[in-house]
């Protein structure tokens, strides 16, 4: 079964990094575009970063520069490193792949970014 677990989430001061990590299993890791997306109180959820098998990155203009997405294959882990965190960048943020056609979640790991 497809599951995926974030991880390194928490409390940091505007100005500072945070580096988000999701472990994948049930699948064959490495051929499937996976993302970060994130969702604050009251609004939908947006897509932060994308990466595509080949190495293809995708960003929401509000990260662009400050955060950057990429894969470990050995180790099954797709990461999300922020940088220069804002207050508007609290949120709680998912990781999600899509194998076969369908979609799957992770269960969210919580930033907030405090001025």
């Amino acid at each position: 079964q497809v599951q995926l677990v974030e991880s390194g989430g928490g409390l940091v001061q505007a100005g500072g990094s945070l580096r988000l990590s999701c472990a994948a299993s049930g699948y064959i890791f490495g051929g499937n575009i996976m993302g970060w997306y994130r969702q604050a109180p009251g609004k939908q959820r947006e897509l932060v970063a994308a990466l595509s098998p080949g190495g293809v990155t995708n960003y929401a203009d509000s990260v662009k520069g400050r955060f950057t997405i990429s894969r470990d294959n050995a180790k099954n882990t797709v990461y999300l490193q922020m940088s220069s965190l804002e207050p508007e960048d609290t949120a709680v943020y998912y990781c999600y792949v899509m194998v076969r056609k369908a979609d799957y979640w992770g269960r969210g790991t919580q930033v907030t970014v405090s001025s």
